[in-house]
């Protein structure tokens, strides 16, 4: 009965409401996972392929507003919005119009909450040298040889901080274990992908 239901709603609904229903399940589906997962530990953005990041006014290169958590947050309440503006009878184009704000308005909330959180765990007498043979993984895809950089995810003094890192070898994809060899000016660090028998042995 609870299937036939359904199927009855979901055809009653049309076109645009049947798009914000879709992705409003999706993605609520998928924060609740996420939310889960960081309760247990687990870093949802750490398997993020995403290699969008930049300044904005008043904040350094940092901040990145693309993100696997931003993106969740952004298409859940895009989502809702739509469904609950047509709900209450509104219009089409403003259903869009609203829902895209908000999504935009949600991904920003959460890209400046991680942003902060990064900057809180930063905080105190941290020395960057003693990221020097630490082992990390790769956040941000960095391109070989030089040419760009990209971000990493390494432990100094105990806290986990994200880093921008270079490296003079071939390009290191999102992921990869990476062990810091140098520092560079600017807290920038240089990194090399981990041999598998070091590995081991950090394992």
């Amino acid at each position: 009965m609870t299937i036939l239901f359904l199927e009855g709603w979901w055809a009653e609904l049309g076109g645009l409401e049947q798009f914000f229903w879709g992705i409003s399940m999706v993605f609520s589906v998928l924060f609740i996972i996420q939310f889960v997962l960081s309760l247990i530990g687990f870093d949802f953005d750490g398997e993020a392929d995403l290699d969008h990041s930049g300044g904005v006014d008043g904040l350094d290169a940092d901040f990145t507003i693309f993100s696997v958590r931003s993106l969740i947050a952004f298409f859940t309440f895009f989502g809702w919005t739509g469904v609950l503006i047509l709900n209450a009878g509104g219009s089409s184009l403003f259903a869009i119009i609203a829902a895209f704000i908000s999504g935009l308005l949600a991904m920003s909330l959460v890209a400046y909450v991680m942003y902060a959180f990064m900057q809180l765990q930063s905080d105190g007498n941290l020395d960057i040298n003693n990221a020097i043979d630490e082992v990390g993984e790769v956040y941000l895809i960095i391109p070989g040889n030089n040419q760009g950089s990209g971000k990493v995810q390494v432990k100094v003094q105990g806290n986990l901080r994200e880093m921008e890192a270079v490296t003079e070898g071939k390009s290191l994809a999102t992921g990869t274990k990476i062990r810091v060899v140098d520092i560079l000016d600017g807290n920038k660090i240089v990194v090399e992908q981990l041999e598998s028998q070091y590995l081991q042995i950090e394992e």
